[in-house]
């Protein structure tokens, strides 16, 4: 392992732990946590693209790594959706469900879009 690797996850968690902490502070959570569910699907999303950009060589392996799993790895947040789903189906079970297949559904589906928005060439044009 090369330690300027870790540096670059290190400082891409930083900040996007900083940045799932301002999300925190826009949207607030008080009966259903729109803000645990934004930053994983938006992470999703973006995660995707850059997995695209990385798979079609127009981002470079470092960038990727800081990127994918420094910033998205600190920014998105399984451990707070565990709990978040957990605290739901004690108290709406429906909530729950809905939370559940918005995360599990929509999340890969996202990923995907972004995937495939590199891909056809709609963010960057290949050629």
């Amino acid at each position: 392992m090369d330690p300027k690797d870790l540096l670059l996850v290190a400082i891409g968690g930083a900040l996007g732990a900083s940045l799932r902490y301002l999300v925190i502070l826009w949207i607030p959570t008080e009966s259903f946590p729109w803000s645990t569910l934004s930053v994983n699907l938006i992470g999703s999303f973006i995660l995707g693209i850059i997995i695209g950009f990385s798979t079609n060589q127009l981002l470079d392996e470092k960038t990727t790594l800081m990127i994918a799993t420094g910033v998205l790895g600190a920014f998105t947040t399984m451990s707070t959706y565990s709990v978040d789903t957990i605290t739901l189906w004690e108290n709406e079970k429906i909530l729950a469900i809905l939370y559940i297949i918005a995360t599990a559904i929509i999340g890969p589906i996202l990923a995907l879009i972004g995937m495939e928005t590199v891909n056809s060439g709609i963010i960057i044009n290949k050629n």
